[in-house]
């Protein structure tokens, strides 16, 4: 098998990269190269593995990162592990057209890639739509439930399908006054980082879930009809805000948020369901409204009331390609907690566990 690895900071990869992703019918925005370059630096290299095979291809976006930290490089130096960019539940190496037997010579070939760059892991956040990626060869681990919004179904069926909250507040919505707009260019970029921002230090998310204008910027000026924000207006002020991404066929709520004093009128609710409506204008069969950040919280448990029976399970696949370096890796990252705090007791799920948080 012929494999070819393209580094989106190439400009001749970048274009042929781009080149496959233009002809794929599906289209998925996380495999496009400027979506990979987004989370690549400066954690590292945005790459993909693509394969030609009889009757189509693999493409695998990834981020190669080094595995540099001062305290592990008494396990040795130049090693490296692979991340798929951030993207829960719409990751992984997408196929089309591709045996079995075609999925193993990739993965051999791309094994054989890895240990010649040491690396010596890979996280994979797995695709919600299995058949669109290859089986993975490591372990697949079942993780939230995410919620998927059916478009095909018509709207005023897709109504009905709402549980009774939802539609009682898009109409106290709508009383009020508030009125939804698409935004393809990201004019209202400024009111959009008002409400996410505001949001997320209201509930305190991780730093990792507070992107930063350059971040969305770069999403607008790199991937030109593949996002749209829509904003919930009130007397003209945005009081609900949402970035979306687009796939050929599927539209999927990125981030967004909502201004704390226009609670009461149920500004999201409506903005939710316009998006819906929007989309299935625009062609997209399917709204991937994600999961929460828990089994069964308040965040997942919003989301699944636009659809209560259409839930999809998110998992994760992770591989160790190189077992002493990675028990070495471990070991050098187990002491420098211990060494920090000598009742440190990381948490045995976290992979790879040489990256998992230290004490303070």
């Amino acid at each position: 098998m012929n494999l070819e690895i393209w580094n989106a900071h190439d400009p001749a990869d970048a274009a042929r990269w781009a080149r496959v992703h233009e002809r794929w019918r599906r289209r998925e925005v996380v495999a496009h190269p400027a979506y990979v370059r987004l989370f690549g630096d400066p954690a590292g290299a945005p790459m993909a593995a693509y394969a030609r095979t009889s009757a189509g291809f693999v493409l695998y976006p990834f981020v190669l990162r080094p595995v540099d930290a001062p305290h592990l490089r008494e396990a040795g130096a130049g090693w490296q592990d692979i991340a798929s960019p951030y993207a829960a539940s719409s990751g992984g190496p997408f196929q089309e057209g591709v045996s079995e037997a075609e999925a193993k010579d990739f993965w051999a070939a791309f094994d054989e890639w890895c240990r010649s760059r040491r690396v010596v892991t890979e996280f994979a956040r797995l695709h919600v739509f299995g058949d669109r990626i290859l089986p993975y060869p490591g372990q697949v681990r079942p993780r939230l439930p995410n919620v998927l919004r059916d478009l095909r179904v018509p709207a005023d069926v897709r109504w009905r399908e709402f549980e009774h909250k939802v539609r009682k507040n898009v109409n106290k919505a709508r009383r009020s006054g508030v009125v939804v707009e698409a935004d393809p260019t990201g004019a209202r970029l400024d009111d959009f980082l008002a409400v996410y921002s505001a949001t997320m230090d209201r509930r305190g998310a991780e730093e990792t879930y507070h992107f930063s204008r350059a971040f969305l910027e770069a999403v607008i000026r790199e991937l030109t009809g593949q996002f749209v924000f829509f904003h919930a207006l009130h007397e003209g002020r945005v009081v609900s805000s949402e970035l979306a991404l687009l796939s050929a066929d599927h539209i999927w709520s990125f981030l967004g948020g909502t201004d704390e004093r226009a609670f009461a009128l149920r500004p999201n609710d409506l903005l939710k369901v316009e998006m819906f409506d929007w989309a299935e204008r625009h062609g997209r069969i399917g709204c991937l409204l994600g999961g929460g950040y828990r089994p069964d919280d308040g965040i997942f448990r919003y989301k699944r009331s636009f659809a209560p029976d259409t839930l999809l399970t998110y998992c994760t696949g992770s591989r160790v390609l190189n077992e002493p370096a990675y028990d070495a890796l471990t070991a050098a990252h187990h002491r420098e907690g211990v060494r920090r705090d000598p009742g440190w007791q990381p948490d045995p799920t976290f992979f790879p566990a040489y990256r998992a948080p230290l004490p303070d």
